[in-house]
């Protein structure tokens, strides 16, 4: 009976861990099935938030900024997920794993960080919501670890390397959800 027992418990064990690790993969997975960027400014009155969703083979980006003067603004995520003021250089270029043209939404090929532009009204409110293809949030071609950057002007979409959008005037680093959705 007592080896009987031990083989039971044993069983028992290995089921309890079996559905533990599955649970923390389902977790994870849905973690890393979202990101956010949060925008911050040298300027105070300049905030954004940028959410990534996957959804199939493509990532539905969802962009709000506040604070911004009216008008349109480039709108990029470029390779370095550093956001050092005054002037975000740290962020890097555009992020362009497949060494495409600059150009804009929906011209292809473009880098996979070519958002084109918001549009910032009198309020000084924008909302972008775009789907990207060729990208990820976790895995490859991973949106995670980049920075979201909004800059002072508009991208005329077609000046090589970054159409020529001027300053950067926010930045936010792209982080994986911790929430589930």
């Amino acid at each position: 009976m007592t080896r009987l027992h031990s083989s039971l418990s044993l069983a028992a064990g290995v089921a309890l861990v079996a559905l533990a690790a599955g649970g923390l993969q389902s977790t994870a997975n849905a973690a890393s099935s979202s990101a956010t960027a949060a925008l911050q400014s040298a300027d105070p009155k300049v905030s954004g938030t940028v959410v990534f969703t996957q959804e199939g083979s493509g990532v539905h980006v969802v962009a709000d900024v506040a604070g911004a003067k009216p008008g349109l603004h480039g709108f990029h995520l470029h390779e370095n997920g550093v956001c050092t003021a005054p002037d975000y250089k740290s962020a890097g270029g555009h992020w362009n794993p497949g060494h495409a043209p600059h150009a804009c939404m929906p011209v292809d090929p473009r880098h996979a960080g070519d958002l084109g532009n918001i549009t910032v009204g009198s309020e000084g409110t924008g909302h972008l919501d775009v789907v990207l293809t060729g990208v990820s949030v976790a895995g490859a071609n991973s949106v995670i670890g980049k920075a979201v950057v909004l800059h002072g002007g508009e991208d005329d979409c077609k000046s090589q390397p970054s159409g020529n959008a001027g300053d950067r005037v926010a930045c936010g680093v792209v982080k994986a959800s911790t929430m589930e959705h």
